[in-house]
């Protein structure tokens, strides 16, 4: 049960909010500020019996710097995105693959997410510094109100890498190039540490890039259909999840994979998404995978800012991941695959509610387990300017 310090703590942040939404927005300037705190309650109705509900949260402020106007610096703006994280992992006793919450991390503590220098070259745009890949690759708008984690990155790509990817909640030292290539279309490449680690983690932002890195490009049309075409690949080989050598040692392979979205407005306040994902299926637990879904904007006439989306995600797993399974002794299924149904409302300024509801087949994998039912209540707090970077 959620205890009462955290419904405590919950609350006095909501109550902050209120003071500092009265203040008003920042103003615009030089330096502008966004701030967010996010609160989810996140519990089972059927599929975990020895799961209880639980608290997690979110903290996000950001700051750009536009550099213009404080030194002089033509088209040259910073950007800085520190996080904090508490509560508790709902996936720990739930169990799936995939995930139920994308606020949910393994380490609760305050981090600097992002740090980054961003400058126009020509007809080019260029970053670097602490960056998240998922930012601007592998997105779709219309996605962002779900919170199974799937719809954020594909978990096939999600599941790479050291330690993960250049993703929430750790990102890693890039350097990311776009470019136009017509008036409504555009290239982005990057190249990013393959070891993600920021102030914060353990070890502090990793420079070495001993793993070495993570390259990834896309090239995005926008229009009525908007559509975009990326692939990644690690420039070092990582361990096979199943085969080894004569002396017992995994194999090593290179990991890559593709993906491709599409979006597109199916009515007036009705988008549509789809996403499939491919990859190599030899050091992930996943060969590909694939998510779709809609958001309606505008659900009652007399609640504009009201939102309804649903969406259903599927996670292809491996041979080689089956595989390990099967000797296990798991019943292995050849998919996970959720759907998701949440509703979200601005009820003040400052304030936005969104139940949500999911169900998880095949969770974990397994076949053997029941459909797993999942219910939870987000609270999200913008004091002022609009969260993210």
């Amino acid at each position: 049960m959620l205890g009462r310090t955290r419904v405590a703590h919950a609350w006095s942040l909501l109550a902050v909010g209120a003071c500092l939404a009265q203040a008003g927005e920042a103003a615009a300037g030089p330096v502008e500020a966004t701030l967010e705190y996010t609160a989810d309650y996140i519990a089972p109705i059927s599929g975990a019996d020895d799961a209880d509900g639980v608290f997690l949260d979110n903290l996000d402020l950001g700051v750009t710097f536009d550099m213009g106007r404080i030194a002089g610096w033509r088209d040259v703006s910073v950007y800085a995105h520190v996080l904090n994280n508490s509560g508790e992992a709902p996936n720990d006793d739930l169990g799936t693959l995939q995930g139920v919450d994308n606020i949910e991390v393994a380490r609760q503590r305050a981090r600097l997410y992002e740090l980054w220098i961003e400058a126009g070259v020509g007809r080019a745009n260029l970053r670097a510094g602490l960056y998240d890949l998922n930012s601007e690759f592998y997105a779709n708008d219309s996605a962002g109100l779900l919170i199974a984690p799937a719809f954020g990155i594909g978990s096939e790509l999600a599941a790479t890498g050291p330690n993960g990817p250049s993703i929430f909640p750790s990102t890693a030292l890039a350097l990311r190039i776009a470019h136009p290539v017509t008036d409504d279309s555009l290239i982005r490449v990057a190249a990013l540490n393959a070891t993600a680690s920021v102030l914060g983690d353990p070890d502090g932002v990793d420079t070495s890039f001993d793993d070495g890195a993570l390259l990834i490009g896309e090239w995005s049309r926008g229009g009525g259909t908007r559509l975009a075409l990326g692939g990644w690949a690690y420039t070092d080989k990582h361990d096979d999840i199943r085969d080894v050598d004569s002396g017992g040692a995994p194999l090593q392979r290179r990991s890559a994979g593709a993906y491709l979205t599409i979006e597109r407005e199916l009515q007036p306040d009705l988008t549509g998404f789809a996403r499939l994902g491919v990859s190599d299926g030899d050091t992930t637990p996943y060969v590909g995978g694939w998510q779709a879904g809609v958001l309606l904007d505008g659900v009652f006439e007399a609640r504009p800012e009201s939102q309804l989306s649903f969406g259903v995600y599927q996670g292809r797993l491996s041979a080689k991941h089956r595989a390990n399974e099967r000797d296990a002794g798991v019943d292995v299924a050849a998919d996970e695959t959720g759907f998701e149904l949440t509703y979200s409302d601005q009820l003040t300024p400052w304030l936005r509610v969104q139940p949500d509801l999911q169900l998880v087949l095949n969770p974990g994998g397994d076949r053997g387990r029941d459909h797993l039912w999942v219910a939870g209540l987000r609270f999200a707090v913008t004091p002022f300017g609009d969260a993210g970077g």
